[in-house]
C-alpha cells in the first residue's frame, strides 16, 4: 500500500503577491499618473507609431539602451 507523502508548505507562500495582469497595470498606470508603458513592436501600433515610440526612447534614453549625458 502507498501512503501519499505530504506536500509541505512554505510559511511564507501566504505572503508572496499574486501574478498580476500587466496590461491592467498599464492602463492604470496612464489613466491616474500619466505614465505610458509601451513596447516599441506592439502589434496594435502601425509602422508610424512603432518608429516614434522608437525614436522617443532613443531620444531620451539612448541608442540601444546606451545612456549619453
Amino acid at each position: 500500500m502507498k501512503i501519499p507523502t505530504p506536500t509541505y508548505r512554505c510559511p511564507l507562500g501566504r505572503i508572496q503577491p499574486e501574478p498580476s495582469d500587466l496590461e491592467a497595470m498599464k492602463q492604470r498606470g496612464w489613466r491616474d499618473q500619466h505614465i505610458l508603458v509601451v513596447n516599441a513592436s506592439d502589434d496594435r501600433l502601425d509602422f508610424i507609431e512603432r518608429e516614434f515610440v522608437r525614436r522617443i526612447g532613443e531620444r531620451l534614453y539612448g541608442q540601444g539602451g546606451i545612456h549619453h549625458g
